[in-house]
């Protein structure tokens, strides 16, 4: 029993370095810190594509991060950083891209594949509104039955 506590409580022991988090850079000027760690927000990482770059821990987000701190400690304002990145980097960069012949299909995707949804739904209602019902005739009918009361028979 004591071996057995013994080992968990080694194995719990040596796991906790893996709960640690990084240090956080202590911020040299806390309002640039402040806009860099916003603006981040608002920017996608290009590694994890589905986080943002103040949120990502991948080593390019970090340079990323670092890149836009000298943007801003260059007197830069947060338009200019983002022109600089997307000028870098692409719109990719950004979970907003703007509005252009290069993301028509980006913006107006969703509301294409709801308008063919609708059409196709409607197509399919007016085909089945269409159909007829096959008709039996009296010999189809009698026969049916007759094998109905066959089958009755038999149990």
């Amino acid at each position: 029993m004591t071996h057995r506590f013994l080992s968990v409580l080694l194995c719990g022991l040596l796991a906790l370095p893996a709960f640690a988090d990084e240090a956080q850079p202590n911020a040299e000027d806390p309002v640039i810190e402040q806009r860099m760690n916003k603006l981040a927000e608002d920017l996608r990482c290009l590694v994890c594509q589905n986080e943002s770059l103040a949120g990502s821990h991948a080593d390019l987000a970090a340079d990323l991060r670092r890149e836009i701190r000298q943007q801003m400690q260059a007197g830069k304002d947060d338009q200019q950083v983002v022109e600089y990145l997307t000028s870098r980097y692409g719109d990719f960069v950004l979970y907003k891209p703007p509005f252009k012949p290069v993301t028509f299909l980006l913006w107006l995707g969703p509301v294409l594949f709801l308008a063919i949804g609708i059409v196709v739904w409607y197509l399919t209602l007016r085909r089945r509104r269409n159909l007829q019902t096959p008709q039996m005739s009296d010999a189809v009918r009698q026969q049916a039955a007759q094998l109905l009361a066959e089958n009755e028979d038999k149990q």
